[in-house]
């Protein structure tokens, strides 16, 4: 079983690399030795690779992106794994920002009774694994679906789940897509009880999927952090560009976000509450209230601003360590 999964993934990475070099006109041996030369001297993925598009770039372009193995090194000293759990278990992370996240939730620890409220109160809800990544098994649920409180108890019991309120997004964030919540990822920096904004850039469902997370079919525009207009084209994760929704059809370059200077001030005051983690990609949601928390990420891939970039962004991380450095 092992020895097939293995092969089978190896014949994806030739396969992915042999189209690549289709698409692009290249000869496949020479970059099935760049792939590997970048991956043994440099840490660079196949992912880091074809995202980056290293096929079409020079060597001095290359070195500027942040790849796997650097991000991993940047993340030792920012985001100390012994913090982790106050962001990367999602019940925890509700209840330390619970000032910011403008929502309730329920976890079994708190009982039949109040599952039995929480339905009875959210005609729909979310249900999210208490850990996971990208979107995986996270979906919406009619309360009326569930018949049997005891059977549905026993069910997030087993499978480690846990149920949030539904977040209302804002009328105009319905413009770009309506069928996901379309969240900012936000970067921030926190030093001796002062934060900074490093990157921003908003995050579009497809139309299909009712998550907007960039590895789901999602797309990512820039954002301009001054003004908190969207810039330019939006970008998937296979690198196709999109001036306009392809279901809405509202155009992304210059679309303005409601509550901008809020949600600036939102993810500037968050990143104070826990400051052993130095950067966190926050991601955020507007409703017609204002601007909440979805979650906080302590190992922000940089893998969305590079692409939207369209270039390198160890700069960000130079601009962290030499702050840090010199404390």
């Amino acid at each position: 079983m092992f020895l097939g999964d293995f092969m089978n993934r190896i014949l994806s990475y030739f396969k992915r690399i042999y189209d690549a070099s289709i698409d692009n006109n290249k000869y496949f041996l020479f970059m099935v030795i760049d792939v590997i030369i970048w991956y043994l001297f440099y840490g660079a993925t196949l992912t880091d690779y074809l995202n980056y598009e290293f096929y079409n770039k020079k060597i001095s372009e290359r070195r500027k992106y942040a790849v796997v193995r650097t991000q991993n090194k940047f993340y030792k000293k920012v985001s100390p794994e012994k913090y982790k759990e106050f962001f990367t278990v999602k019940p925890n992370f509700l209840n330390n920002f619970k000032d910011y996240i403008g929502r309730e939730f329920y976890v079994v620890s708190d009982g039949k009774e109040k599952l039995s409220k929480f339905l009875s109160k959210n005609k729909e809800f979310m249900i999210k694994p208490i850990n996971g990544l990208g979107g995986a098994d996270v979906k919406k649920v009619l309360s009326s679906s569930i018949k049997d409180i005891d059977e549905y108890y026993e069910y997030l019991k087993n499978n480690n789940m846990f149920l949030e309120e539904v977040i209302k997004q804002h009328k105009k964030m319905n413009m770009l897509c309506e069928t996901s919540v379309n969240t900012i990822r936000i970067m921030t920096f926190v030093n001796n009880n002062k934060s900074e904004i490093l990157y921003a850039a908003l995050r579009v469902g497809n139309g299909k999927y009712e998550v907007d997370n960039f590895h789901k079919g999602g797309m990512g525009v820039s954002i301009n952090t001054r003004y908190g207009k969207l810039k330019g084209d939006a970008i998937d994760k296979d690198l196709n560009h999109f001036k306009k929704h392809p279901v809405t059809k509202t155009i992304f370059n210059n679309f303005e976000i409601p509550y901008w200077n809020e949600t600036k001030k939102l993810v500037l005051n968050a990143a104070l509450v826990n400051q052993n983690i130095k950067v966190v990609g926050w991601d955020v949601a507007i409703t017609n209230k204002g601007p909440v928390l979805v979650e906080g990420n302590r190992r922000p891939g940089f893998d969305l601003v590079q692409v939207l970039s369209k270039k390198g962004r160890k700069d960000i991380m130079y601009h962290v360590l030499n702050i840090l450095n010199n404390k």
